[in-house]
């Protein structure tokens, strides 16, 4: 669960702290107050999208951490991070207004995509917008595998699938018409014979750019090269280095049999005539590598020139290489088309009957998990106040080759009819705003089930429901909270009264600067908070008194659950 949210400069939030409870956190305020902000900060703390828009104002950095108790131990060794000394999971992102963004978990930098990874498996959040997922009846199937627990099979029907793809485009590139053949040839040919003329060298362009430099600057390094080989070796009328560092090497030698240190200064000097002599014949063969003909440079040129114009086309020197062996690769298997197509015939037989087999397993299995999140799904709108609703998942066969696509052999469709009597039709059709709501709950509760850790994470759950409903949806997210900590933004004061801890999120304006607070309340700021709630601006005392009765009835529910 998460203990604690620190927030820094994010939107109109300058500094807050949210010390969050077990069980069911309510947090309410009047629209644009910033309530949302706390759910786009928890959602930035565990990976999800930002951009440096959310910095407030003036700030250069805006921060938010988060602190996590009951983490699972096998979740943080997946990801090499180290508990504290407590258990707890410490998880901060810096976003800077340049668009920066630092992540750190226990003090260790983490990248985005690994926090975001880790933030999964921490928070379920489920936003504002989350219940029109419905409207998308691509997801429905993605509903249905989830509950069903069916990702290893799936994932064994698109390794299948994808080697019965792969083995299709094999055998269609090998079967093509006689005159795509012959251009494919012909391509496949001239792609050869140009990176082949070329005779491309791995490394050769940087050797043959560096030589032409050389040869560019030949006679100011002529120059230098000769007037330092000459102060080494000398010249008509002068003595080199070497010359004179010998002269002076022996008359030290014969002194040193009257000084032992005269001896080791001789022996240095040796040493160094050793070394000028060495870097004397080096400058002679450098001298020597100058000397080239008047044609060379142009040959040069030119080999640059080929070189460059093919490893350009080709996206570099051991790329053109490895493309002239991809196309003789490929114009062989074209010469040996016919015994190769005798072979793929025989493999796509083999891979249409193992996708097909494991596609009829995999429907088989979604067939019976229908069966149950029907079941389920109606037993949970049965309990959020729509009892005569009918909610049906409809099976379809998919319109592809060998009827199949990337997911399988089924489509899938959520049908619902909100009223008794009523045929069930498509839910993106026929379903209100409050009834997507609700469904959608039911769904996070029912795929949620058999979880008991993390925290679930509901913004604005309470969208298009009002009166007996919505008091249905606060009794099921309070009956949620015995198993998860859940954390819930919402307007309705139903909902409200359920808290086991209700925080207030208030907006104020000092020196022309836009301030949001959240303050925790007591019994009584509850009171008035959901007065406010049921009756707007003007809280009466009849308005307390309903709020009291609210607050008695909630607490005799949990206490009855």
């Amino acid at each position: 669960m998460i203990k604690l949210l620190h927030i820094e400069n994010i939107a109109v939030i300058e500094k807050a702290d949210v010390e969050f409870t077990p069980g069911l956190n309510v947090l309410t305020g009047e629209t644009g107050a910033g309530k949302s902000i706390v759910i786009d900060a928890l959602s930035a703390v565990t990976g999800g999208r930002t951009s440096r828009d959310v910095v407030r104002t003036g700030a250069a950095t805006a921060s938010v951490t988060a602190v996590f108790s009951g983490v699972d131990g096998a979740l943080t060794d997946s990801f090499g991070i180290e508990p504290d000394e407590s258990g707890e999971l410490f998880v901060s992102r810096k976003i800077s207004a340049d668009g920066k963004n630092a992540c750190r978990v226990n003090g260790a930098p983490v990248s985005a995509s690994a926090l975001r990874e880790l933030g999964a498996a921490l928070l379920d959040i489920h936003g504002q917008n989350d219940g029109r997922k419905l409207l998308d009846e691509g997801a429905h199937l993605s509903f249905l595998d989830a509950f069903g627990e069916l990702d290893e099979m799936l994932g064994a029907f698109r390794s299948a699938y994808k080697k019965l793809k792969d083995v299709r485009a094999e055998i269609a590139r090998l079967t093509m018409d006689e005159d795509e053949k012959a251009r494919r040839i012909d391509m496949l040919k001239h792609t050869v014979w140009e990176i082949g003329q070329a005779q491309i060298r791995p490394g050769e362009i940087g050797e043959l750019s560096s030589r032409r430099e050389l040869l560019l600057n030949a006679s100011k390094l002529t120059e230098s090269v000769e007037s330092a080989f000459e102060a080494l070796f000398g010249g008509d009328e002068t003595e080199g280095a070497v010359s004179l560092i010998s002269n002076a090497q022996a008359l030290l030698d014969r002194a040193s049999r009257y000084s032992d240190a005269l001896r080791e200064i001789a022996g240095r000097l040796l040493d160094l005539r050793y070394s000028a002599q060495d870097i004397a014949d080096e400058l002679r063969d450098f001298r020597a590598e100058l000397d080239f003909s008047p044609g060379e440079l142009d040959e040069l040129d030119e080999r640059l020139s080929l070189l460059k114009r093919v490893t350009r086309k080709y996206g570099g020197e051991s790329e053109a290489l490895e493309q002239q062996d991809r196309c003789k690769a490929e114009l062989s298997d074209i010469g040996e088309g016919e015994s190769r197509l005798s072979k793929l015939e025989d493999e796509l037989w083999s891979s249409v009957k193992e996708a097909v087999g494991i596609s009829l397993s995999l429907s088989a299995k979604r067939k019976e998990a229908a069966v149950t999140l029907q079941n389920r799904v109606l037993e949970e709108l049965s309990q959020l106040n729509m009892p005569g609703v009918s909610f049906i998942i409809e099976f379809g066969e998919v319109d592809g080759d060998n009827g199949l696509n990337g997911s399988g052999r089924d489509e899938v469709w959520f049908l619902m009819s909100a009223n008794a009597g009523e045929a069930p039709g498509r839910i993106n059709r026929i379903a209100s705003g409050g009834e997507l709501a609700r469904i959608m709950l039911a769904l996070k509760n029912v795929l949620t089930g058999s979880q008991d850790t993390g925290a679930m994470v509901f913004d604005e759950i309470d969208a298009g429901v009002s009166g007996v409903a919505a008091q249905r949806v606060g009794e099921k997210l309070a009956k949620l909270a015995r198993r998860r900590q859940v954390l819930c933004v919402t307007h309705l004061p139903q909902i409200a009264a359920m808290a086991d801890s209700h925080f207030q999120i208030q907006k104020s304006v000092s020196g022309g600067r836009t301030f949001t607070h959240v303050n925790k309340l007591d019994h009584e700021g509850r009171k008035k908070e959901i007065a406010r709630l049921s009756g707007g601006e003007n809280v009466t005392a009849a308005a307390l008194l309903s709020a009291g009765e609210q607050l008695a009835a909630a607490e005799e529910f949990k206490k009855k659950m």
